[in-house]
């Protein structure tokens, strides 16, 4: 909770301020190690690599939540079909998340860039495709496992529609699981970012992003390590917080885990 919030805290200060203007550079003082002036040093342009990061928080924070947003719709619009009353539906809808999940999230992101362009836009639609996708997978037996059980019969009797059932009793059922997955597909996104933005079908040039910094370091990694240090470091560590929120999050809502919330019921 403490980086997330700290990375939060950061992307909204980042719009009103950062250490040095973005297109500031200094030619004199190029891959520059950490100092006073620049507490995490320069880049090769002689930019401020902690101006670049804070910026750049802000773009990982909207490709995080977005992507997230996207998945989930996807992956619980798949799930609503996967448990259709109509078996003949149903089954066709497990057929092609069967089909569609083995696209990697690269060709995905590689087949948009070609009439979009590489932008952030390409990263959330393609990961939010590609995770909505294994969401679905991942959710579908404990989403079946409600849809089968008596008080979804009840309520479908009593003259329940099937969308408010799908709402009121089976995805409450799916949320410990959902969170769980939602998390790491935002932890992932991250690494997507960086790994696309590599291979420059991610977020624009100009954009700034961590992935963008990795990307424009990574040649010199072995003559000025410090540029790569810094956003590989901020990445790791903001992923590996996403994924440890997403697991307690789960132990605190699922009464499975959580005894408290065995004694409410």
């Amino acid at each position: 909770m403490i980086v997330i919030g700290l990375w939060v805290a950061v992307s909204a200060i980042s719009l009103f301020w950062t250490p040095y203007r973005l297109l500031d550079t200094d030619g004199y003082h190029v891959w520059a190690s950490p100092s006073g002036s620049h507490p995490l040093g320069t880049d090769g342009v002689g930019s401020d690599v902690l101006s670049w990061l804070m910026a750049g928080s802000r773009t990982n924070l909207a490709i995080a939540l977005l992507t997230v947003c996207v998945a989930a719709a996807v992956g619980l619009l798949l799930v609503a079909a996967m448990v259709s009353r109509n078996s003949a539906f149903a089954s066709t809808s497990v057929v092609v998340v069967d089909a569609l999940i083995s696209l990697p999230t690269v060709l995905i992101a590689l087949i948009l860039t070609v009439p979009f362009g590489a932008s952030a836009a390409v990263i959330v639609i393609s990961c939010g495709f590609a995770y909505g996708m294994n969401l679905a997978r991942i959710l579908r037996p404990a989403a079946m496992l409600a849809a089968r059980s008596p008080y979804v019969e009840a309520s479908l009797w009593a003259g329940a529609s099937p969308i408010r059932v799908f709402f009121t009793h089976i995805l409450p059922n799916t949320l410990p699981v959902l969170s769980v997955q939602l998390s790491i597909s935002a932890g992932t996104s991250l690494l997507a970012e960086a790994g696309l933005t590599y291979l420059g079908v991610g977020v624009g040039s100009g954009v700034p992003s961590w992935g963008h910094s990795l990307s424009t370091s990574v040649r010199f990694i072995s003559i000025y390590p410090m540029a790569v240090l810094w956003p590989g470091l901020v990445v790791t560590v903001v992923v590996i917080a996403l994924n440890l929120f997403g697991d307690a999050l789960r132990d605190a809502i699922d009464p499975l885990t959580n005894s408290a919330l065995r004694n409410i019921s």
